[in-house]
């Protein structure tokens, strides 16, 4: 999620909503106005970047309720990447342990800042257990979900060991996925790579953090919108359409269509 670019207007992208509220349409926004705004809502919203973690950590653990509830089976393995995507994983693995699951954390490469330090230190004092490179395979058979949280949005390619090997397990599993803001190796214009690891990997389910991005043409699957967190005119300025989220819900299921949306 959280990086800085610059901004690209009328990029967006119109995602079709399903849902038993009123129809409405979303707006998919390219990789570098979800840069811009992060960047916006740090400089002009006054958010840190640890709200906006915590805030999408959040959403991505509701997401997780709502397609993996408790009596589906309480182990979450969560795997992160190095980036503000790997973070908003960690702080889902503690929320999920705080709804009664058993989160483990794969964290093969951790990131260099700060945060993510403290955000592991967090885990381990309620004793969240982190997987070694050697017992991944294990953790993946053993599983009864899996959290997606290595690439974000900015993620550009070609991937990087052990990201491939690590995709490609994830790929093969019949573990059920749930894939924070674009499946991981998924280019977010262009989608799946046409060869190689994550070709054929397609998540039981997606939550888009703010808004959809382009990707999302490409996948068929459970799709969440996260981030109940925009004010009015930073929505306006992106040409945003924003979901009603129900009650105190910080997530809200959409649909996704399958034809062209360009």
């Amino acid at each position: 999620m959280f990086h800085s670019l610059f901004l690209k207007p009328f990029s967006f992208t119109t995602v079709r909503r399903y849902s038993k509220a009123a129809a409405m349409s979303l707006k998919a926004i390219s990789a570098q106005d979800a840069a811009s705004l992060d960047k916006d809502l740090m400089d002009m919203g006054g958010w840190s970047l640890d709200q906006l973690m915590e805030l999408a950590g959040l959403s991505v653990s509701q997401a997780v309720w709502r397609v993996h509830p408790v009596s589906k089976g309480k182990n979450v393995l969560v795997v992160c990447g190095p980036g503000n995507n790997g973070g908003d994983g960690l702080v889902a693995a503690r929320h999920l342990a705080q709804y009664g699951y058993k989160p483990s954390i794969y964290y093969p490469k951790q990131g260099k800042n700060e945060l993510y330090s403290r955000l592991r230190t967090q885990l381990e004092n309620l004793s969240i257990p982190f997987i070694t490179d050697s017992d991944f395979s294990a953790a993946l058979g053993e599983t009864s979900f899996l959290v997606d949280a290595i690439f974000g949005f900015s993620f550009g390619g070609p991937l990087r060991e052990p990201f491939g090997t690590i995709i490609s397990q994830i790929e093969a599993t019949k573990v059920p996925v749930l894939s924070v803001d674009a499946p991981s190796s998924w280019d977010i214009a262009s989608g799946p790579p046409k060869e190689g690891p994550g070709a054929g990997f397609m998540p039981t389910a997606l939550i888009s953090l703010t808004a959809p991005k382009p990707c999302v043409k490409f996948y068929s699957g459970r799709h969440f919108i996260g981030g109940r967190f925009l004010s009015p005119d930073i929505a306006q300025k992106y040409a945003l359409d924003l979901p009603k989220y129900p009650g105190i819900d910080q997530v809200m299921e959409v649909g996704v269509d399958a034809e062209a949306r360009f």
